[in-house]
């Protein structure tokens, strides 16, 4: 890492961004070419958003195969893994200028572009725990102290990222006076502060309920959060690509590579199978409506079939697969936003809070109004995102199960819709140790050709070889990569 980490010159490279925010974002600035001395915290901000929600974006395209939302060609299962494409953004173009956010911040009394600054450290470096346990943190960005930077413990790390979203949350809270307005170079929410503050308490209940196991805290302290953060769609935190110079990477690589001929995903089995009535049978619905929002079939008239993780084109009726993502899709539209967290997954956050703090298990039925009233918040929040009709599925049998009858499962097929390409997902299937009781109809995937691992999860990531190769205290293991990191243990 000691070659990768710049903290006095900044690379600020623009893939993509809304023609709104041109001013700050319309730069291609070198390594050497232009001092830290001359750039303000609205020339910062906006590339390190952009690159938090790009880096989230190559974990997802890693560990979304794990999760079953697509494959390779539709069926083509991921292997083991070091996400090598999340760590160098994050620890070459994140944290250093993040640090130098901070440093900025704190000498003109910034502290909304502080508290900011803390909520993306908070999210990038809980990110890098769940991908690979202990990371670099502490030594990192000082290549003129640490030339060899060690791993800090994950745990620690952690607990200090979940601290660094109380402090923002307070600061927040605060009146700024340093005359730094944030506008629109805040590629999120344009400056709103109230949206900040939403965020920082529903990412704080993300990070809560995954330390429920490990971490000390409780159901009651997801409630305590949750309940103060998203409220509507219009808290999602969300990157949008409208008037952006360049292409959704969902749509480039999905929509336009297959229509060359060339390598692209199709969505699993697994998420189809939710969608279809195969799973959960419908009573008074044909489908979901959003499978033709999100997907479209190669023959219109035939069922929705996904295609079997790790198998050979076959959906799990023994047909061909024939669903793939829609060409003008919500989430393959040449200007489709990446998503980060959502007003939905805090609904299902709380469903899930509320049902455990009631007593309930992985087994269990039965539920308080809370929890269940949550559920159905979560599933219309996603409906009207995608901007579907969800009256009549929501009225179903097997979505309108009743207080009494909410099981775990039924949270956990919603939020696995709802959060469809997010790395949440993963956690929650590790957190869960990857139950075919929580997660319906989960089955690890077909075994392919001098497949190793047969049989087992991928349960992290391992260390990329490069950074290994120039530092002796990261160690490469590929083997590790069926093994939890201490969160899921």
């Amino acid at each position: 890492m000691k070659n990768n980490i710049i903290k006095y010159f900044l690379t600020l490279t623009v893939i993509f961004m809304a023609a709104s925010c041109s001013d700050y974002l319309d730069v291609n600035i070198k390594p050497g070419e232009k001092d830290e001395a001359e750039l303000g915290l609205k020339d910062l901000i906006a590339p390190v958003l952009k690159n938090t929600v790009l880096a989230n974006y190559y974990a997802a395209s890693v560990t979304s195969n794990y999760t079953q939302y697509f494959g390779g060609y539709g069926y083509t299962a991921a292997g083991e893994s070091s996400c090598g494409g999340a760590w160098s953004v994050m620890y070459t173009d994140i944290f250093p200028n993040i640090g130098l956010i901070k440093e900025k911040a704190e000498a003109s009394g910034a502290i909304h572009y502080s508290a900011i600054a803390d909520i993306v450290t908070a999210i990038n470096l809980s990110t890098a725990v769940e991908l690979w346990g202990d990371v670099v943190y502490s030594q990192a960005t000082q290549p003129e102290l640490y030339a060899y930077p060690v791993l800090d413990d994950g745990k620690t790390v952690y607990l200090q990222a979940l601290a660094m979203i109380d402090d923002a949350i307070t600061a927040l809270q605060a009146t700024d006076n340093s005359g730094e307005i944030i506008g629109k170079e805040d590629m999120i929410y344009k400056g709103d502060i109230g949206k900040w503050l939403r965020a920082a308490y529903t990412y704080k209940a993300r990070l809560q309920l995954k330390l429920m196991k490990n971490g000390g805290t409780t159901a009651s302290d997801v409630l305590a959060s949750i309940n103060n953060g998203f409220t509507s769609n219009a808290d999602n935190f969300m990157l949008n690509y409208v008037d952006a110079p360049s292409n959704n990477p969902y749509y480039t690589i999905n929509v336009v590579q297959r229509s060359t001929s060339n390598y692209f995903n199709a969505p699993n089995d697994q998420l189809i199978s939710l969608m279809n009535g195969s799973q959960y049978p419908f009573a008074s619905v044909s489908e979901d409506p959003r499978l033709p929002i999100m997907f479209e079939k190669s023959v219109e008239t035939d069922p929705w079939r996904g295609f079997l993780n790790g198998g050979t084109g076959l959906s799990s009726d023994g047909n061909n697969g024939n669903t793939f993502y829609k060409n003008g899709g919500y989430y393959t539209s040449s200007d489709s936003p990446l998503i980060l967290i959502t007003y939905a997954e805090a609904m299902f956050i709380k469903a899930e809070a509320a049902f455990l703090a009631n007593g309930g298990t992985s087994t269990s039925t039965g539920t308080t109004a809370e929890s269940y009233n949550a559920y159905l918040d979560g599933i219309q929040g996603h409906m009207d995102m995608l901007g579907a009709d969800g009256t009549d599925y929501l009225a179903d049998a097997s979505v309108s199960v009743g207080v009494g009858n909410l099981a775990l499962h039924n949270i956990m097929r919603e939020k696995y819709i709802a959060n469809f390409h997010s790395t949440e997902t993963y956690n929650d299937f590790r957190r869960y140790n990857f139950s075919s009781d929580v997660f319906t109809g989960l089955d690890v995937r077909i075994p392919q050709d001098e497949d190793v691992y047969a049989g087992l999860w991928f349960r992290r990531a391992y260390y990329p070889e490069n950074e290994t190769n120039s530092n002796d205290n990261i160690i490469t293991d590929e083997s590790s990569a069926i093994n939890d990191i201490w969160l899921f243990e």
